[in-house]
């Protein structure tokens, strides 16, 4: 982990263009690259923060942190976590998440949520290294375009 560093990214770069198009499709080959625009207006989001792992000069992971505010709470949600294939088993998954969660303890959110397949072993193992326990709770999920 010697060379691994982790950071909020909060401005464009070609780089960072380039990380996506390379990651994405690695978290779900349904996933493209992102556009410019997409990319420069999550980075932007007053209620998002961007993270990721670079290693030697290059970005190998990245991670978003969303948050909002409820009755019951300021709520956070880590979204989006990938590490390159090439990359795992280097620390910057745990990295990536830690920085997430030191974020959001910053931001007074009491409790960080996150979902992940049953089939991502790797990563469950992960988040449970990092103090997730699964919830006692169901996620429901409805696209919005009905028809």
């Amino acid at each position: 982990m010697e060379d691994l560093v982790v950071y909020r990214v909060t401005a464009f770069s070609e780089a960072l263009a380039e990380a996506f198009a390379r990651l994405l499709p690695q978290l779900s080959p349904r996933l493209g690259a992102l556009s410019e625009e997409r990319l420069r207006r999550l980075l932007a989001a007053p209620a998002a923060a961007l993270y990721v792992a670079e290693r030697a000069g290059r970005i190998v992971g990245t991670l978003t942190l969303a948050w909002y505010d409820a009755p019951s709470g300021r709520k956070a949600w880590i979204e989006d976590v990938v590490v390159d294939a090439a990359a795992r088993g280097c620390g910057a998954g745990e990295a990536l998440v830690r920085a997430a969660q030191r974020h959001a303890a910053e931001i007074g959110a009491k409790r960080v949520m996150l979902t992940s397949n049953p089939s991502r072993t790797a990563a469950r193992a992960l988040y449970r290294k990092c103090g997730f326990n699964e919830a006692e709770t169901t996620v429901f999920a409805c696209k919005t375009d009905m028809e």
